[in-house]
């Protein structure tokens, strides 16, 4: 056989993805060791390696110590434990393998879960001298948890029990009995010594009562192809290809399910319709593409498509819904904060999500549910979640593709849980009852949504920037360009001014004294009220009067109430004025005008005082008062 048939026989082999798990100093990275050692598939530099740190930094008195193969971290050598994912790639003559060893403490649960987030099957290893103990029981459930069909209980260091049958025998009862609870349908058992090679690569005749397959030849013979999702067809769009303006096509990878040329889909969320022009590869055009390649595929219509929709056979569309459950598994360092508002990754899409309740956490020991208020790191509980827009699922155990997504933290932007969807939210399962602490706000009319609830939402405390100045003093131009600028930096902003309110709010009221004062005291009110829901308001309004402005602040609150003046002379308003306004009082035309028949008493107790002629530093002046009076950003 030359290089060239042995290379394309090579690329047709399958590949399968398994994890090995089990307590520690179960054997697990020893297992692996072996499997690569007995296969032959170390080099000489790397078995030299091996001998010589075996006897260095080894476990494993005169024996080679194959763990050394997988343990690579310093503190993993040390400890002789494994702390992270070791990820390793072999191949056979009749399969390809990728093997991530994952640690076994119950502290690095998160790095299990990581590891056999894509795997097909999982090695789950005990000692036999110790039988089905606590994290047996904890690694199982986690193989339940991502849907891993086909389990291997290898039950090693059969050599120190002298290879009893009974031994076995009592372990494979104890595990079956513990099994039954939970969702696993292809579990085999297989003893075994991994430090000795009994029944690793080849049967071992130091077990004749056992008449399985060794651990290898199982895995080179394991069907795990039909384990994919062939019925229902996923296509999440990952990027629009545009290379010519004669070509417009969806490349993505098929999640599940066959596209096929010719075949009807719809695309969500707008659920238009076309047909499957064509299927485009590197290699040339498909009749049919299926999981996992990656493909471009073009539609006979011009129909809005974008990253982030996903194409489906119209007769079998998936749940689309922006509410669903899910099992959340908890993988930040930081304890979970029920107010944030996460990034949630599903498929292609992302989007805005809310972790709305816990109902309730499980136990990865003892599979008991508790209540809680939050999750901490390797927590792992079943939640409601809803999401600013909808999301294209199907339940995880249906199809893991459509059914895993991922929460991100908005500040951070770390990976603060994975999880699986269990199914829709079906309404009524979320206790949504209001207390009688609530009814009693409501009657009052006081919102159920607490200030600090508004402070961790929007990351701003909700507060008033009362802009006073002369009519032309430029206290206009500060406003509204302080809101643009606070936008801009993520704030939630409205203005108030006096020529957008007079026209509705105090249509009916005109510029005499008692008026003006009316005027701002509704003003004062609405810029509580928005305020009271977290929101920066700034009102841009001459307010002449110094009693007027301080009634303003007692309705707005003296806390929320800040205060600046645009200092400007009345010669300088009358040359900076956008109107006519002065030229109309000196006519005769108009009358009560601030500076002019009627006094301006200049503010005693603003906060700010800013000359008109320099705007931009004025601009600066404000957001650095939010900042340092932790106004925005409120942290």
């Amino acid at each position: 056989m030359n290089i060239k048939e042995f290379l394309d026989q090579d690329q047709k082999k399958d590949l399968l993805r398994f994890l090995t798990a089990g307590s520690v100093d179960d054997g697990k990275s020893t297992l692996i060791g072996r499997l690569l050692f007995d296969s032959k598939k170390l080099y000489e530099d790397q078995l030299s390696a091996l001998k010589r740190d075996s006897k260095r930094v080894g476990h494993a008195g005169e024996e080679i110590d194959y763990a050394l193969l997988l343990d690579g971290l310093k503190a993993e050598r040390e400890q002789g434990i494994t702390i992270d994912v070791a990820y390793r790639y072999f191949s056979t003559a009749k399969r390809k393998f990728i093997i991530a060893d994952t640690p076994g403490h119950e502290q690095y649960t998160r790095n299990m879960i990581t590891g056999g987030s894509t795997a097909n099957l999982a090695v789950i290893l005990i000692d036999a001298r110790k039988g089905v103990i606590t994290q047996t029981r904890r690694h199982t459930f986690l193989v339940s948890l991502l849907g891993i069909k086909h389990v291997v209980l290898a039950v090693n260091k059969m050599d120190l029990v002298d290879y009893d049958e009974k031994v076995f025998n009592k372990i494979v009862e104890d595990y079956k009995e513990f099994v039954t609870q939970l969702d696993i349908p292809d579990i085999n058992f297989i003893p075994l010594s991994a430090l000795k090679g009994d029944n690793v690569v080849d049967v071992s005749d130091k077990m004749p009562w056992y008449h399985g397959k060794s651990l290898l030849e199982f895995l080179e013979t394991v069907h795990v192809s039909s384990d994919r999702n062939f019925s229902d067809m996923r296509y999440p769009v990952q990027y629009v290809l545009r290379p010519t303006l004669d070509f417009r096509g969806f490349s993505a990878k098929v999640a599940s399910g066959i596209i096929r040329k010719g075949d009807e889909v719809m695309v969500l969320p707008s659920r238009q319709k076309s047909k499957v022009k064509s299927i485009v590869t590197y290699d040339g055009d498909l009749d049919y593409a299926f999981p996992p390649q990656a493909v471009t595929v073009t539609l006979e219509d011009e129909i809005d498509v974008s990253r982030g929709d996903m194409l489906v056979h119209p007769d079998n569309p998936p749940t689309v819904s922006r509410h669903f459950e899910a099992m959340l598994v908890w993988m930040d360092e930081e304890k979970m904060d029920p107010l944030t508002q996460f990034y949630i990754k599903q498929t292609t899409h992302t989007t805005r999500a809310k972790v709305d309740h816990i109902d309730h956490k499980i136990d990865v020991n003892t599979l008991e549910k508790h209540d809680v208020d939050a999750l901490q790191l390797n927590d792992i509980a079943k939640v409601v979640i809803t999401t600013n827009e909808p999301l294209y699922f199907d339940p995880y155990k249906k199809n893991k593709a459509t059914g895993a997504f991922i929460l991100i933290d908005p500040v951070t932007h770390n990976t603060s849980a994975v999880g699986m969807i269990t199914g829709e939210y079906k309404e009524g399962k979320l206790d949504l009852r209001i207390t009688s602490e609530q009814k009693d706000k409501i009657h009052k009319g006081q919102g159920l949504i607490s200030q600090d609830e508004y402070v961790k939402r929007y990351n701003q405390k909700g507060s008033t920037i009362w802009i006073s100045g002369l009519h032309g003093s430029g206290k206009n131009e500060l406003a509204f360009s302080l809101e643009r600028k606070l936008f801009d930096l993520g704030a939630t902003v409205i203005t108030l001014d006096g020529k957008s309110t007079r026209m509705g709010l105090s249509r009916e009221l005109d510029f005499s004294p008692a008026d003006r004062a009316e005027h701002l005291r509704r003003i004062a009110h609405i810029a509580k009220l928005l305020n009271d829901q977290g929101i920066i308001t700034i009102c841009s309004f001459a307010s002449n009067d110094e009693n007027i402005r301080n009634q303003v602040a007692e309705i707005i609150g003296k806390d929320r109430f800040h205060l600046a003046y645009m200092d400007a002379d009345i010669d300088y308003c009358k040359k900076n004025a956008d109107d006519d306004l002065y030229e109309r009082f000196e006519k005769g035309e108009i009358s009560n005008i601030p500076g002019l028949d009627l006094e301006f008493q200049k503010p005693e107790n603003a906060k700010l005082v800013m000359n008109p002629e320099d705007m931009q530093d004025n601009l600066q002046k404000v957001l650095d008062y939010l900042s340092e009076n932790k106004i925005f950003p409120a942290g």
